[in-house]
């Protein structure tokens, strides 16, 4: 989009890298403006570029600046040669030589940018473990170094920034992987490029939240009545895990579903009633009635692997029609996998590891490769769980969520996703809507119940959380 700006739209490439720098610069002084050291990291490239802008503006602006040079100003080429002459006239360009300097107060990472492909070496390295070291606050300019714009993982190794400013479109790499971990809080800019420069530009995701959503949720018509709104069949809880299943049915009753019924244990149906009397609970035996009732199913929450487990996910998946899979259903679709295009898979990345015979450190160096071989191999809709949830039906970019906090790393999360996206189902949702709103309902109900602190945030908490979502004013 950059190249496309400047030679098919006229844009000057010295103009565009100063409105970067310019935007960059006011992010820092929103952010820090107390602070008057500045120390501005340049590597060799149109990244450098943008950080002798910083450098330039934040020295007229009568901060003390340190501009460290990771790759020799002298052999910068284009617009970057062009603004690293400018500030050299009257200030110093010292090369970086391990350490940062004394006295500093912030810091500027400006050494890599986008287009990076392999692990950061070297004298990179070094500065990047330097700036992490310093304890100091961080502003990556465009995306942290040593982060992969397109996947978000690690190359060996990436600056922790606290902002990160981001110019024209925004790199999927910032919102997924570990890119949320390093990015801090991201800042977008288009630069004010023609409209023009994004026609036939192909997404490598569409970026989702519950605000662009709340509008699926409209007020029901007075002349309501339950059958209109589906029948969830929540199959699992195996012994000692019954809290599972009783979380996703608890979920798909609070999401508006008209009817929940729970293929279990036998013996949790009395601690199951006893938490939500709302539910119809029944032991095995009644599953093949059950599925001849269903709209959807929603299989594996407390599973387990036992042979009772085994064998009611054998019959639950000759239901002919949608069924969202989590838990030990994934790892028995692992075990013999199979094909249904009306099917959501829930995955973390171990799950998804063991569905495509990789790590779980293979799925997050690309977790968009990941999504859609899921979707590839096995049909319906897969969502990739994790910072950044990926939600990828067929023949369209995956959707990426941007809700969520790391509260929500705790037992039971999943279970009441799985009850969220079937409720969706029944209530009329394709598997896709319902994948991708329950994914951003989820993850809101998350952050409004994280006010009191994400430490110690349950997967329970959710379920209050969810009512008032589902009916906005």
């Amino acid at each position: 989009m950059d190249r496309r700006a400047i030679q098919d739209h006229g844009v000057p490439g010295l103009a565009l890298m100063e409105c970067a720098g310019a935007s960059a610069y006011d992010a820092l002084r929103a952010a820090w403006p107390d602070r008057r050291h500045l120390c501005v990291l340049c590597g060799g490239g149109n990244n450098g570029g943008d950080g002798y802008v910083i450098a330039e503006l934040a020295r007229r602006d009568g901060l003390v600046v340190d501009v460290l040079a990771l790759s020799d100003p002298g052999r910068l080429r284009g617009d970057a040669a062009t603004v690293a002459s400018r500030y050299a006239v009257s200030g110093v360009i010292a090369p970086f030589q391990g350490e940062l300097p004394d006295g500093c107060d912030m810091v500027v990472d400006a050494m890599l940018g986008t287009g990076l492909q392999r692990p950061v070496e070297g004298e990179y390295r070094e500065a990047v473990e330097a700036v992490n070291a310093s304890g100091l606050p961080v502003m990556a300019v465009d995306i942290p170094s040593g982060i992969h714009g397109g996947t978000g993982a690690v190359l060996g190794a990436a600056v922790r920034a606290d902002v990160t400013p981001t110019f024209i479109g925004l790199k999927a790499g910032l919102f997924t992987g570990d890119g949320p971990g390093y990015a801090g809080r991201v800042v977008y800019d288009g630069l004010d490029v023609p409209a023009a420069v994004y026609e036939g530009i192909e997404p490598a995701a569409r970026r989702t939240g519950y605000d662009g959503l709340r509008h699926r949720f409209p007020r029901r018509e007075r002349t309501a009545h339950k059958g209109r709104y589906g029948h969830v069949l929540v199959v699992g809880g195996d012994a000692g895990m019954g809290g599972a299943a009783l979380m996703a049915a608890r979920a798909a009753a609070r999401c508006g579903a008209g009817l929940v019924s729970v293929v279990t244990r036998r013996e949790h149906a009395p601690g199951f009633l006893a938490a939500q009397p709302e539910l119809m609970v029944h032991g095995e035996e009644q599953l093949a009635a059950l599925l001849q009732r269903a709209s959807v199913v929603v299989l594996g929450p407390g599973l387990g692997r036992s042979d009772w487990g085994q064998a009611v996910y054998r019959e639950a998946r000759g239901f002919p029609g949608p069924q969202v899979l989590d838990a030990d259903a994934l790892n028995a679709l692992a075990d013999a996998p199979d094909h249904h295009d009306s099917q959501v898979l829930t995955p973390h990345p171990g799950e998804a590891g063991r569905l495509l015979g990789l790590t779980s450190a293979q799925v997050q160096e690309d977790r968009f490769a990941a999504v859609h071989a899921l979707g590839t191999h096995y049909g319906g809709v897969a969502v990739l769980k994790g910072a950044g949830t990926l939600v990828q039906g067929a023949d369209q970019p995956p959707a990426l969520c941007t809700d969520g906090n790391p509260g929500m790393a705790s037992g039971g999360m999943g279970d009441v996703l799985s009850g969220i996206i079937g409720s969706l189902i029944a209530q009329g949702f394709s598997p896709v809507d319902a994948a991708e709103a329950g994914v951003c309902l989820h993850a809101a109900a998350a952050d409004r119940a994280a006010g009191a602190g994400e430490r110690g945030l349950l997967a329970t908490d959710l379920l209050v959380e969810l009512r008032a979502l589902l009916n906005p004013s």
